[in-house]
């Protein structure tokens, strides 16, 4: 299977992803790297964040899981020296997304759980945690398991979802869904030099002022030539839209060019500037109702 058939099996039924490769970080009392306010994520939920580097510059985004009163685990897309106890290795994760996603999930830990289970929420179920999150802009989660139980569980999860048509699918599929849903990735998007708020993201890091030479869009890349004198851009995240049947990328323009503007990118090509997310603007497949 391509990794177009990938995406698009993730579209409209259901992939697994080995996300095993992240960071995983545990912490007694309050991470001290990130910018959310702990105070208000409550036990069994979790919140989107960021570490930022001194100038205010995004090193890396994550997710903070607050397992109880003062204990949380940090998870990155990359691996590194964010303090707390490294726990990276000892859990596999693999990322169910897709509409069948809660169906199937119900196959393994009952019904009634994954219907209680609300969006940036986890629960425990046996030697499983499952967090209602995701990256493809569909209904997701991710199951966490020490990493022996793993191959257990990839069989588990594609024995009952032989039905669902699920699949397992490919980092090249994850990557393409997640530039379809406007998600940044790190050393693409959070290249080391943009701030929260050139990347959309300055609700993370309340209190803070950020300034602006640049920001992040969504550029629809065109096959017509455009006038010689554009404005530049810099496309950071390029796929063929297996959904949308065009070519997107995710990329830096400048403050003011505003939606359906033309700008030029570094090789030369056109684009047309586009508002974020490509799919479903009002996020409400991640929403959704799990079955």
């Amino acid at each position: 299977m391509s990794a177009a058939e990938e995406h698009l099996t993730t579209r409209r039924a259901a992939g697994v992803f080995d996300f095993s490769f992240m960071g995983h970080y545990e912490f007694q009392g309050r991470p001290p790297v990130q910018t959310r306010d702990l105070n208000a994520v409550a036990p069994g939920r979790i919140a989107y964040t960021l570490l930022l580097k001194d100038d205010g510059a995004v090193l890396i985004d994550a997710t903070v899981w607050r397992l109880d009163a003062d204990r949380f685990w940090l998870f990155t897309g990359r691996r590194g020296r964010y303090g707390g106890r490294d726990r990276s290795g000892e859990f596999a994760i693999l990322a169910l997304q897709g509409p069948a996603s809660g169906r199937i999930l119900a196959k393994l830990i009952g019904a009634d759980a994954v219907h209680g289970l609300r969006y940036f929420h986890f629960l425990q179920s046996k030697r499983m945690i499952v967090g209602r999150i995701g990256f493809s802009g569909e209904l997701g989660y991710e199951l966490l398991v020490p990493a022996a139980d793993v191959p257990g569980l990839r069989h588990r999860l594609l024995h009952v979802g032989a039905g669902e048509d699920l699949r397992e699918c490919s980092w090249a599929a994850a990557d393409s869904l997640r530039i379809e849903a406007g998600y940044v990735l790190f050393d693409r998007e959070v290249d080391g030099r943009a701030n929260p708020r050139e990347l959309g993201l300055d609700r993370l890091a309340p209190g803070k002022t950020f300034e602006v030479t640049r920001r992040l869009a969504g550029l629809e890349i065109l096959s017509e030539p455009g006038p010689a004198q554009l404005p530049a851009a810099q496309a950071t995240s390029e796929c063929l839209s297996p959904t949308l049947g065009k070519t997107l990328a995710l990329g830096f323009v400048s403050p003011e060019i505003v939606k359906g503007s033309a700008v030029r990118l570094s090789d030369g090509r056109i684009a047309r500037v586009a508002t974020l997310p490509f799919y479903d603007p009002e996020r409400r497949r991640p929403r959704a109702a799990p079955m």
